[in-house]
Parts: structure tokens; sequence; C-alpha cells
């Protein structure tokens, strides 16, 4: 008889013989077949070996406890690797963190994420045992746990919060236990891993060490998302001037489009042109004019929302999109840039100022044009009015039916 069917057939016979339950046998067998289609055929031509394996197996209770727990290991790494590498979006990664998170421990009643840089912890992903996901329930104390894994690089475990002396101090009452662990890649905390568990008591070695391996891919995870991020950012950044390129304009333009189908808010787009920057650039050369153009951006942006945005579209031409606006708000805009320009103030290397100010055209979705290409031609057909007959104006484009009205010097025309 073939030696592996025979040991099989005896160990089955003894799993008959323990007690165990049928669905506990039957893993048993699974796995001691597994280990003879693995194992080197020689190490198993010894009869006496496969008896005292069939012996340990079937006699060691706690045996079956460890190979379940080691499996659910394995699989639970599988699972954490497979969805840590699925995305390079970074909130993505950290959602996806926390919720593996919640399923390694018991009783999990919710995890956090913090991100370390600079000496300062970011709340960036939450999720708890009722599914509420992202909202932060504290803000890391100097004296707390966070803080405390953050700065000394080590796991913090704290098996009754109540009377542990990290949360003296903690704003509201906490109960239960908690660990703290840092994600570290390359000896460096990118961040703290929390998870907070509703029962008192310490956490199991199982427990503490699929969580520390969690960690260990969550930090390799997170630095690959920040990486993409940079890549992204630079490929979608102006060297000079740091502001968004036209790549990203256009990005921008196709969301906001969207966004104003779905909400039935109209948004505007502005092509703006410096007056008085060809003159700058051909008197005193092209690096004195791109250190005007770092100023006028860095000066352009202090006058803007949070929502809007500025992008560099080529040469000395700017476009600026506001999400929600209508004309006369987009007009009140265009008043608040001549207003900044006025105010900056750049000295050239004779010691003579620079005069510099700036002509625009605007475009209204969707009543100039429905389209993100069309909004860009009917605002940059706007702005050659305003340069043709009054420059330092802001001209508004005319209607998909419409014509342009005669533009007045320091208004905004339709």
């Amino acid at each position: 008889m073939d030696l592996d069917l025979e040991v099989i057939r005896k160990f089955r016979q003894r799993l008959q013989e323990s007690g165990l339950s049928v669905e506990e046998q039957e893993r048993l067998i699974n796995f001691i077949s597994a280990l003879l289609a693995d194992a080197d055929n020689a190490i198993l031509q010894d009869k006496s070996i496969a008896e005292q394996l069939i012996k340990a197996i079937s006699t060691d209770s706690r045996l079956l406890s460890i190979i379940d727990r080691q499996a659910a290991e394995l699989d639970a790494l599988k699972r954490i690797t497979l969805n840590l590498t699925s995305s390079l979006e970074l909130q993505t990664v950290l959602d996806a963190v926390v919720r593996e998170a919640m399923q390694l421990v018991r009783n999990s009643h919710e995890a956090h994420i913090y991100l370390y840089q600079d000496d300062q912890l970011t709340f960036m992903a939450a999720l708890n045992e009722d599914g509420v996901r992202n909202e932060q329930i504290s803000v890391p104390r100097s004296d707390g746990l966070t803080t405390t894994v953050a700065t000394r690089k080590q796991v913090v475990i704290v098996e009754d919060m109540n009377t542990h002396p990290l949360f003296v101090n903690a704003p509201k009452p906490w109960s239960g236990s908690i660990i703290g662990i840092p994600l570290t890649m390359g000896g460096v905390v990118v961040g703290v891993m929390n998870l907070v568990r509703s029962q008192t008591g310490p956490f199991s070695k199982s427990e503490i060490r699929l969580l520390s391996l969690l960690a260990d891919q969550a930090a390799i995870a997170i630095s690959n998302a920040r990486l993409h991020q940079a890549v992204n950012r630079q490929a979608r950044s102006d060297v000079l001037t740091s502001l968004p390129n036209r790549r990203a304009l256009d990005e921008r333009l196709d969301e906001a489009i969207k966004n104003s189908r779905h909400t039935g808010h109209p948004f505007t787009v502005i092509m703006l042109d410096l007056d008085g920057f060809k003159f700058v650039n051909d008197t005193y050369g092209h690096e004195m004019g791109d250190e005007v153009l770092r100023q006028l951006a860095d000066s352009l942006m202090q006058s803007l929302r949070s929502t809007d945005f500025l992008a560099r579209y080529g040469g000395d031409e700017m476009t600026l999109v506001l999400p929600n606006t209508d004309l006369p708000q987009a007009a009140h805009v265009a008043r608040k840039f001549q207003t900044q320009l006025r105010k900056l103030s750049i000295r050239l290397p004779d010691g003579k100022a620079a005069i510099l100010g700036v002509s625009g055209g605007i475009a209204m979705y969707p009543a100039h044009a429905d389209s993100a290409s069309g909004l860009l031609r009917a605002a940059d057909e706007a702005l050659y009015q305003a340069k043709k007959h009054a420059r330092g104006t802001f001209v508004a484009a005319r209607a998909m039916t419409g014509e342009l009205k005669p533009v007045q010097p320091q208004s905004i025309s339709k």
C-alpha cells in the first residue's frame, strides 16, 4: 500500500477514537494530507516517523487550535497584503488599515490612524463598531498614548484605560483596553495606529502579532501612497510658480462640470493676462520675469477662497476656476485681484518698482459654454477683447447665442 494512504488511514482511525468532532477531524486530515503532499518523500519513508507524526497530531488537543490559529493568521496576512496593495490613494489605504484592524481583534470598539510628520500628529482615518468612519473623537495630548507611541517608537498596551497614567488627564472618561502601534518605515515613524477594545485585560500574543504585521504592511502602503501623491503633484504642478499646470486645470474643469450638473449651480472661469510683464521680461531678462511670476502667483493666492483653483495656463497667462460662482460674484473676485496687484511691489534690478496690471476674460458654465474646452475658448476670446480694447479690464464672454457688449475701462463688461 502507498505509504501516504497508509498514514492517512491510520490517522483517520486514531482521530475516530479521539472524541473530536467530524469537522475537526476533517480539518486535521486535510492538514496531514497537505503535509504529506508537500514533504520530502525520503523523510517519510521511515514508518516510525510517520507513526510519531500521527500520534502527536491525534493526541495533542492543543495542536488543533494552533493549526487553526496559524491558518487564520496566514489568511489574515494574505487578505491584508491584498487589500493594502490594491490602491495607491492614501485615504483608501488608511481606510483599509482601520477596517483590517477591527477584524483582527475580538470585541474591537474602534480603530484610529494618525500620520506623523515633522513632530506633528494628523488625524487621517477611523472606524468604530457601528460602522461610523473617519470621525475624530479626541485630539492627541502631549502626554497621551498616541504621542507616546510616536515619540518612543514603541508599542504601548493599556489593559485598563480607567486606571492607567496615560489617561489621567484625558478630557473624557475612557473604558476598556487599547493598544497603540507605531507605523515605521526605515526606522522612521510615519504614523500611529490605535485599536480600542470594549473590554479590559491583556491582548493575546496572536492579536499583537497580527496587529504588528498589519502595522508593518500599513507603513509600507502609506509610504508608497505618499510617494504616489508626490509624483502626482509634480506631474500636475508648474515648476516655476508651483501652481497647478494645464493638466491639473483640465481635470479640475471636468470635475467642476460634473458637480455643476449634479447641483445645478453655475461656476465661472477667468483667464488672466499680466499687463506690463512683457516689458519686464524684455528689459530685465527672463530670470527677473520668472521672479515676477512667482511673486505674482503667491500674491494672487492670498485673495482666493479655499475652494478656488488658480492654475498657470502658459507664459504669463493664468486661469482661475470659481465653483458655485455667477458673473456678479466673479466680478467681485476680479476686483479683489486688481486690488491685490496694486498692493504688490516688486523691486527691479535698477531699483524701480514693477508696474503691473491684469486683464481678464470671464466665462460661466453653462451660459457661455457646455464643455471644458468651450469654456476656456470663451474666456480666452473675452480676454482678447479686454486686451484689445482696454487693458486692465475684465470682459465677460458672450452667451452662446449673444454678442459681446462694448467694453468700458475698469469695469466688467458683458
